[in-house]
């Protein structure tokens, strides 16, 4: 696959799923299919799929490396730290590479999804009730109640191709964007704002930006789940299909759920975040096997 876009609606897409550490699992898949020489035209993602997915986009997956996911656990088990320190410091470490790279005119469109906040629901989310909410909203969305996310949540889409200033993704808000869109409330401590904006986690709106970005125009999209089903959203009721929109949807995911082999969202040991990542890898690799008999070409 060519990785400069014929035209902003043409092509392969690849949408990848939120997950916390799970996601090491879509990290082993990016990079088999790095590894394979085969990169889409466009890369979009969500929460915790963020930085592998601009690693992607850019040709140095495997330059992130497993150590971004262990440098995240070593972070969590430091007293005092947590999964807002993680976030935070692996997208201080990562901006820098890809900034350089991802918004120059042959790369592939980059897409950030995040859960922007009403102003009614602002200091709810952004103050010191926020993490009591969001055990709430938890507990709401096992049991199916949308009435909060509904009343106070809109998904959107930072686009690095976007026509809209106010959603348009740039070298100057990609670690807003990429904090805000990881922000789960019930155990991220730092507020997320972006251009002075209120948001959230993409999850509580979007697991995987797959149909959204099959309203984009493209082609295909290849939706890379960090669990064995990919739900649209954090109600889980709601499962992905083959099929969108005339769009097909292709899915990667793992065998079984990650949590499985010891990674969960939020806690996992070195072993088992290798582990998963090889998982990753080998179904990458069987993918592009499967799909491109006589190899992609290279990006």
């Amino acid at each position: 696959m060519n990785s400069a876009p014929r035209d902003k609606h043409s092509g392969i897409a690849i949408a990848c799923s939120v997950g916390g550490f799970k996601s090491v699992f879509l990290h082993g898949v990016l990079a088999a299919f790095e590894e394979g020489g085969f990169r889409a035209e466009a890369y979009a993602a969500a929460s915790s799929s963020v930085l592998p997915a601009a690693f992607a986009a850019v040709g140095k997956t495997r330059e992130l490396g497993l150590k971004h996911w262990i440098d995240g656990l070593q972070i969590i088990e430091e007293r005092g730290r947590g999964m807002s320190d993680l976030v935070l410091a692996g997208i201080e470490k990562a901006a820098p590479v890809v900034s350089n790279l991802l918004f120059k005119d042959q790369s592939p469109r980059f897409l950030i999804a995040a859960s922007a906040v009403d102003p009614e629901g602002q200091e709810e989310t952004q103050g010191k009730g926020a993490r009591r909410l969001g055990r709430l909203l938890l507990l709401a969305a096992a049991r199916g109640d949308r009435s909060w996310i509904d009343e106070h949540l809109i998904l959107q889409l930072f686009d690095s191709r976007s026509t809209g200033e106010s959603l348009l993704l740039t070298a100057d808000n990609l670690r807003e964007v990429a904090y805000a869109s990881s922000r789960m409330l019930h155990a991220w401590d730092i507020p997320a704002w972006i251009g002075g904006r209120p948001y959230v986690d993409a999850f509580y709106r979007c697991a995987c930006p797959a149909l959204e970005v099959a309203e984009l125009g493209f082609t295909m999209v290849i939706a890379i789940s960090n669990e064995p089903v990919l739900y649209k959203d954090i109600f889980q009721s709601e499962v992905i299909q083959p099929i969108y929109d005339g769009v097909p949807i292709e899915i990667i995911g793992p065998d079984i759920d990650p949590a499985e082999m010891g990674v969960s969202y939020t806690t996992a040991t070195a072993d088992s975040l290798a582990e998963v990542f090889r998982h990753g890898n080998e179904k990458g690799r069987t993918y592009l096997e499967r799909t491109f008999q006589n190899g992609p070409t290279p990006g």
